[in-house]
Formats: C-alpha cells, sequence, structure tokens
C-alpha cells in the first residue's frame, strides 16, 4: 500500500512540476512579447528608412551618369545591379550566389553581316549547292493565318482577281476621297471563315511578299459582279453623289507563286484527301 501510495505521490509531484513549467514560459513569453513587438516595429522602420534612402542615392546616381554622358539604359542597369546587390546584403544572402543573368541579344555588327553576305554569295557559287526551298518559306508558313492560306491557294489554282476602289467625285479627280479600297470577291471566293477580315489578311500578305496590288485589271466582264456586293454598294452609298468606281486587280507575285508551289497542296484531290471518317 505504502509503495502504491509512494508511486502516485511522485507522478502527482512530476505532474505539478511540469505545470508549473509551462506556466513559468507562458509568463516569460508574455514579459517578453512588448519587448518583441517593439523591436519589430523598430526593425520595420529601420527598413523603411533603408528603403527610402537607397532609393534616394540610387536616383542620384542615375542622375549623374546620365550627366557624365551615359545613357539611360545603361545607367538603369548598372543602378538595377546595385539594388539587387544590396538587397541580398540585407537578406544576409552572399553576394557570390547571385544568378548569371543573360545579356539581351544584340544587332549583328557590320563585320557579322559581311560575313554572313560572303557565305551566301561563296554558296552561289558552289555548283553543287542547291536548295530545296528559300529559306523564309518556313518562316512565312508561322506568320500566316489558316484563312491567308486559303487565299493564296485561291489564287494560285484562279488567277489574278477583279478589285475595285470607291472614291469621292471631284471634278478631273482632283481632291477626290477614297472610301473603301481593295474591294473583292476573293474572301467570298475563297471560302475565308471570317469574311470581315478579308482585307486585313490581304494587307498581312502582302507584307509578306505573296501578293501585290496591280492598277491594271482583269476582264472587264468580271467586275460586273464585284460592284453588285453588299460592301461595294454600302461604299458607293457612302461617297455621296456620283460616286467613282477605281478597277484595279490582286496577283501572286513571283515570290508568291513559288511559296504556293512549294508549300501548298494545289491538287483540290491533295487537298481534300484525308482518312474516311469512322462509322
Amino acid at each position: 500500500m505504502d509503495e502504491g501510495l509512494g508511486m502516485s505521490g511522485n507522478g502527482w509531484h512530476a505532474d505539478a512540476v511540469e505545470g508549473a513549467a509551462g506556466r513559468l514560459r507562458v509568463e516569460r513569453v508574455v514579459r517578453a512579447a512588448p519587448g518583441v513587438l517593439r523591436l519589430g516595429a523598430r526593425s520595420g522602420w529601420h527598413f523603411a528608412e533603408w528603403t527610402v534612402r537607397t532609393y534616394v542615392d540610387t536616383s542620384k546616381d542615375v542622375l549623374r551618369s546620365v550627366a557624365a554622358g551615359a545613357s539611360v539604359t545603361e545607367a538603369l542597369r548598372d543602378a538595377t545591379g546595385d539594388l539587387r546587390r544590396l538587397g541580398r546584403l540585407a537578406l544576409g544572402v552572399p553576394d557570390d550566389e547571385e544568378p548569371v543573368v543573360r545579356a539581351a541579344p544584340t544587332a549583328a555588327t557590320t563585320e557579322e553581316l559581311h560575313e554572313r553576305g560572303a557565305k551566301l554569295l561563296s554558296l552561289s557559287a558552289d555548283v553543287w549547292f542547291s536548295p530545296d526551298v528559300h529559306p523564309a518559306y518556313e518562316r512565312i508558313l508561322d506568320e500566316l493565318a489558316p484563312d491567308e492560306a486559303r487565299i493564296l491557294r485561291f489564287l494560285a489554282t484562279e488567277g489574278p482577281q477583279p478589285s475595285v476602289d470607291v472614291r469621292t467625285w471631284r471634278p478631273f479627280g482632283i481632291g477626290s476621297e477614297l472610301v473603301a479600297g481593295g474591294l473583292s470577291m476573293i474572301g467570298l471566293r475563297s471560302g475565308v471563315r471570317d469574311l470581315g477580315r478579308t482585307n486585313a489578311y490581304q494587307n498581312n500578305l502582302f507584307r509578306l511578299g505573296l501578293i501585290w496590288f496591280s492598277r491594271e485589271e482583269v476582264d472587264p466582264v468580271r467586275y460586273q459582279v464585284v460592284e453588285v456586293q453588299p460592301d461595294v454598294v454600302s461604299a458607293l452609298r457612302r461617297a455621296g453623289r456620283m460616286p467613282r468606281i477605281v478597277r484595279r486587280s490582286i496577283h501572286l507575285t513571283p515570290f508568291g507563286e513559288d511559296f504556293c508551289r512549294m508549300c501548298l497542296p494545289l491538287d483540290p484531290e491533295a487537298y481534300w484527301s484525308g482518312p474516311e471518317p469512322a462509322r
């Protein structure tokens, strides 16, 4: 019985000691809390003060560098590097661990361009060198919309297409204003999905050197269908009294013709061929 009471007494004594120690730790934390808060506030204030001071000093450094003849870009780049190093030091990160910043690509020098040009001339004199396609064709394919490929294929298979400009009327054409230009049936006949962007498609194809807008006419009979299209009729109404129609045409350039031969399936059977749908 005594042994049992003794064991129970020892256990009670251990629990009491542990509880007292816990209360002491809590009391210490409570007493230290105001000091911790004051330390955090003081540290935050010093950090803000350091940030403002560093910003002012850096601005002065940038202005001095520009005044000394350095470019604004170089001055800002140097200042950014200094701020990054100061920030890493403030956080306790060694400066030698700073990641390597890759330099932005720079334009080729005159010597490099001459060297590339000399290589091209050397290849042109090599009778054994025969490139399959123009090196720009791959890049051009990346810059084409699907509807633009349809337009190119249509021009390659159907030839030059009639186009009209609608202008206001003035005596002898002096002071005449363009109301709508490059109106055609190319978008409709080629089957583009977004007819409203046909002119934008044509502008991009012109930018890439694949089509050109000619002042020459095609068969006059073909313009009769174009001139009754809704967009042409609307432009004629906007042009006011006695509007003027200027007939033009849209062609593939020789470069565009070669591009279509090399990059687009012009055979309708090959174009539409594909795996049969599952039944």
